[in-house]
């Protein structure tokens, strides 16, 4: 909460839902203690079917990755019900623009990609009633690639696509920037 800047009561309303939790790992060894923030994806019927794990560690390059086993196209998301889906390559990302436009936001439908596979946002348009696509990937060459692609592989289905490109990197960076202004 305190480094990513993300909002408290969005971050409890994912809790609630089970879709994020803490996990605590022993090392091999049994000496040391990770903890990690677990990001869920449930499939239609309710099953977890992919988890990907951000360590919580600030000091130094924090873990980060999906749990062996994970079905990519269930990574995280969260089902709304106007029809639109905002995309974004990691799910602090995700919660970082909710964070940005909380105003009706359980009203929309978020997925995490978890990187810049499309499958997540295919998975998505099979369980829902979708009509508009916002691509809200990272502003990087590796994330506008990724958002070029996805318009032009969503767009020959026949669907509403925009890219939303966030001012700096990414939604967090722009999150926590919005933070810094309001400090100083």
């Amino acid at each position: 909460l305190k480094k990513r800047c993300i909002d408290r009561e969005i971050l409890n309303a994912f809790v609630r839902k089970k879709l994020i939790y803490e996990s605590c790992e022993k090392s091999r060894d049994g000496t040391k203690e990770y903890h990690n923030a677990v990001f869920v994806g449930f499939d239609e019927h309710g099953v977890p079917r992919h988890g990907h794990k951000r360590g919580l560690y600030t000091m130094g390059q924090s873990y980060r990755g999906n749990i062996e086993g994970s079905d990519p196209k269930h990574s995280f998301n969260y089902t709304g019900t106007d029809g639109s889906l905002n995309v974004f390559e990691a799910p602090i990302d995700l919660l970082s623009y909710i964070s940005l436009y909380p105003s009706d936001w359980q009203s929309h439908s978020y997925v995490a990609c978890c990187g810049t596979s499309i499958q997540p946002v295919l998975e998505q348009l099979r369980r829902q009633d979708i009509d508009s696509v916002y691509l809200c990937l990272d502003n990087d060459a590796a994330g506008q690639k990724a958002a070029q692609r996805m318009e032009a592989e969503l767009s020959e289905r026949g669907v509403y696509v925009e890219i939303v490109v966030p001012t700096l990197k990414d939604w967090n960076d722009d999150l926590c920037a919005k933070f810094e202004r309001k400090e100083n």
